[in-house]
């Protein structure tokens, strides 16, 4: 199988051997873009890419797609793909009062609401986020983000109000957050909050999965607001 080559933090070269052409493509790129190697905001050449990766554009275009999807690559007509800007700490700021007027909403009646299978389900979701990281710590780190994304995702597709869970899927917040600060320290902290949430959803208990919610949210708050400061002086 062809190895893709993506820079580590020694700048040598790095083949990243496992899965598919396409899925390892787009882990390289995801673990450039959380990491900001590739830095918001920047053009991504394609051209560039096919000669960093030795790769041809499909996979690499592919993975764009993907990247697009969730909000960490945007594409403009007749200019091409770049890095999704970071978001001011006005919107950072804005995206947190929507998450503390929807999720903990969303957590309530999805405790009402899950079987026994479901609430099997979001457990293996939470347990593969806790699992120790692999030797490309940027990697395991971006996937994180989008595990945290999947996370809260599930809990509001599965409380019951589609108009509720579009508009917090709109805000593609996770994923942006987790480029504020390249730190093992917010997975810890959401783990632990994450593991809380399940237990609270498995207890069938409303007021609890809110609660539950509602701390977690304003715990990662509390987490990033030093990062912010960056954010202020970049403006």
């Amino acid at each position: 199988m062809q190895a893709l080559l993506v820079q580590g933090d020694s700048d040598a070269p790095k083949a990243i051997h496992q899965g598919s052409l396409g899925d390892r493509v787009y882990e390289a790129l995801l673990s450039q873009i959380i990491s900001l190697k590739i830095a918001p905001g920047s053009r991504i050449s394609i051209d560039a890419l096919v000669r960093e990766f030795g790769v041809s554009q499909t996979p690499i275009r592919a993975a764009l797609i993907r990247l697009e999807g969730v909000g960490l690559v945007v594409k403009t007509h007749n200019i091409g793909y770049s890095a999704a800007p970071m978001p001011s700490r006005q919107r950072f700021e804005e995206m947190f009062d929507l998450r503390l007027m929807l999720e903990p909403y969303l957590a309530a009646r999805a405790a009402e609401r899950l079987s026994n299978g479901l609430r099997e389900e979001l457990a293996r979701i939470a347990a593969a986020m806790a699992e120790p990281p692999g030797d490309d710590v940027k990697l395991a780190y971006g996937k994180f983000a989008l595990q945290d994304a999947r996370f809260h995702s599930w809990i509001a597709n599965h409380a019951a109000n589609e108009l509720a869970a579009e508009a917090l899927s709109r805000l593609h917040a996770h994923t942006h957050l987790f480029r504020l600060r390249f730190h093992s320290h917010l997975t810890e902290g959401a783990i632990k909050e994450h593991a809380e949430i399940v237990a609270a959803l498995s207890s069938g208990d409303p007021e609890r999965a809110r609660d539950a919610m509602a701390s977690h949210i304003l715990q990662s708050r509390a987490r990033m607001e030093p990062h912010f400061v960056s954010l202020e002086s970049a403006a």
